[in-house]
């Protein structure tokens, strides 16, 4: 599923299953707080913490799709088509960026 597709599949749950979308400050709070659950299953599992008990059985894929979600219901809800703000910033980046990591010494 690409995001633009991906973005439609969100409206229309959220249509179906949510009544309506919270307000973008909400969300973003929202995006805030799914965010910090990612940071702590890394900084724990991946990071010099102590990984709890509690923490191990956090799955990090649906943390991810968490926020994955929450950014779809912002670009849905502020008329952003996120598919063609990425393929933008992909090119951007692949322009900007080409010759500038293969010359950083600190990555070889």
């Amino acid at each position: 599923m690409n995001i633009k597709d991906s973005q439609l599949a969100v409206d229309q749950w959220i249509k179906k299953h949510g009544v309506r979308y919270f307000n973008e400050l909400t969300n973003m709070a929202q995006l805030t707080e799914e965010v910090g659950e990612v940071a702590r299953i890394i900084a724990r599992r991946y990071g010099e913490q102590s990984e709890k008990e509690s923490d191990k059985e956090k799955d990090l894929g649906e943390e991810l799709a968490d926020v994955v979600f929450v950014v779809l219901c912002l670009a849905n809800q502020t008329g952003i088509d996120l598919q063609e703000a990425f393929d933008k910033k992909m090119d951007h980046k692949s322009r900007r960026d080409h010759d500038r990591h293969h010359s950083n010494e600190k990555l070889k």
